[in-house]
């Protein structure tokens, strides 16, 4: 082994070039003055103004208006009077039997009741809301509504 016959293992980095005292010159090949010449710039990207003007989105996102309140399932007297017998107890255990109603994320809805057609058999309303004109309907046919 000679002197002349050996190679480093990393290659010598090239020093950074500096105006006046370098190979460079004047502006060692940075082109310009101010912002752009000095070391470490950054400029801010053209993007990012863009980004900027564009208004943030609050609140909710995208369901922004939809309310957080869970509406009941709404069935109508009328549908009562074709799938229950006299005598019989309407509850929400009993309108998922009879598959007027579904269960929704494996829980029992709440349920309305509402006065679209006509009550001619006595019933026991139990568990449900009730509007006015239902319970004037089922009260007029001889049933009863119990909260």
């Amino acid at each position: 082994m000679q002197l002349h016959t050996l190679k480093p293992v990393t290659k010598n980095k090239p020093k950074m070039i500096v105006g006046r005292g370098g190979r460079r010159g004047k502006t060692a090949g940075r082109g310009t003055k101010g912002q752009n010449a000095r070391a470490g710039h950054k400029k801010r990207p053209e993007m990012r103004d863009f980004i900027k003007r564009i208004p943030k989105l609050r609140g909710r996102g995208v369901n922004s208006l939809k309310g957080f309140e869970i509406k009941p399932f709404v069935i109508n007297i009328g549908d009562l009077e074709a799938t229950f017998a006299a005598g019989d107890t309407v509850s929400p255990a009993t309108l998922i039997e009879k598959k007027l109603v579904s269960t929704v994320k494996g829980k029992v809805p709440q349920i309305k009741l509402l006065g679209t057609g006509d009550l001619t058999k006595k019933l026991t309303v139990t568990g449900c809301l009730v509007s006015k004109a239902v319970q004037a309907k089922i009260e007029k046919a001889g049933g009863s509504v119990k909260k």
